[in-house]
C-alpha cells in the first residue's frame, strides 16, 4: 500500500509542476492539470498521519498541511481568476513545503535521538 501512496505522491507533483508550467503557454487544459496534481498531492499528504507527542512535529505537519490546501487554492484561482493571483497562492504553498520538506526529518532525527 506505501508504494501505491508513493507512486500517487510521485505522479502528482509531476503533474503539479507540469500544470503550472504549461499555464504559461495559454494551454486550456493547463489549471485541470494542475488541480488534479495538487489534490493527489495534498490527498498523499493528509493521509500520511503523525500520532506521536513531538509538539514542533505536529506543528509542522500542521504546516506542511496548509501548505497543501494553499496549492489546492492556487489551482481554483487559476481558474476562476483571470489575471495573475493564483501565483502569490503558489508561491505561499511552495515556501511552506520548502520549509517542513527540510524541518520535518531534522525533527525525526531529533526524535530518534532521545
Amino acid at each position: 500500500m506505501k508504494k501505491i501512496y508513493n507512486c500517487i505522491y510521485f505522479i502528482g507533483g509531476i503533474l503539479l509542476v507540469l500544470g503550472a508550467a504549461l499555464y504559461i503557454t495559454k494551454w486550456v487544459w493547463a489549471p485541470y492539470m494542475y488541480i488534479v496534481g495538487s489534490f493527489m498531492f495534498g490527498a498523499m499528504q493528509m493521509l500520511d498521519r503523525y500520532r506521536g507527542t513531538n509538539f514542533i512535529l505536529r506543528r509542522l505537519r500542521r504546516q506542511q498541511l496548509l501548505g497543501a490546501v494553499v496549492l489546492m487554492l492556487a489551482g481554483v484561482l487559476m481558474l476562476v481568476c483571470k489575471h495573475n493571483e493564483w501565483i502569490l497562492c503558489l508561491l505561499v504553498g511552495c515556501l511552506l513545503q520548502l520549509y517542513t520538506a527540510f524541518r520535518i526529518p531534522q525533527e525525526y532525527e531529533k526524535e530518534k535521538k532521545k
